[in-house]
């Protein structure tokens, strides 16, 4: 089922807040995806979704060179796939920025010198019936 990034039902929210790890996809040039659990952070304002990383780190070169990648949360029944334009940002502020949601979702990360996030603009979210149905 398809939901509007700007209006996701409770359901979808209430995932996206919990502790659970995702899985980046990017494509890599040969066509294949390069696939990676990573935590993720939503930021319905901005429509972002934000993956700290850092510089070295493969996902990087392949989101700067594809331009685009997705994050999917799967919990038993429950999924919920983001997915659109995607950037790998070194601005100070922006990464300090997804530092904090990361540690208010999951736990505070290590000081790294070479910090930095991918943000994804969700343009398309796809999810399972479930994340809207009562509970």
């Amino acid at each position: 089922m398809a939901y509007d990034p700007a209006a996701l039902p409770p359901g979808a929210t209430e995932l996206l807040a919990e502790r659970h790890l995702a899985v980046l996809a990017v494509v890599r040039p040969d066509g294949g995806l390069h696939q990676a659990p990573v935590g993720v952070t939503w930021d319905p304002d901005a429509g972002l979704a934000r993956v700290i990383t850092w510089a070295g780190a493969h996902k990087v070169d392949l989101v700067r060179r594809a331009g685009r990648a997705s994050v999917c949360h799967v919990d038993g029944a429950r999924w919920l796939s983001l997915e659109g334009t995607a950037a790998v940002v070194d601005d100070p502020g922006r990464v300090a920025e997804a530092v904090r949601r990361y540690a208010d979702r999951y736990r505070q990360p290590s000081a790294r010198p070479d910090r930095v996030a991918i943000e994804i603009r969700v343009e398309r979210v796809l999810g399972s019936r479930s994340l809207v149905a009562p509970r």
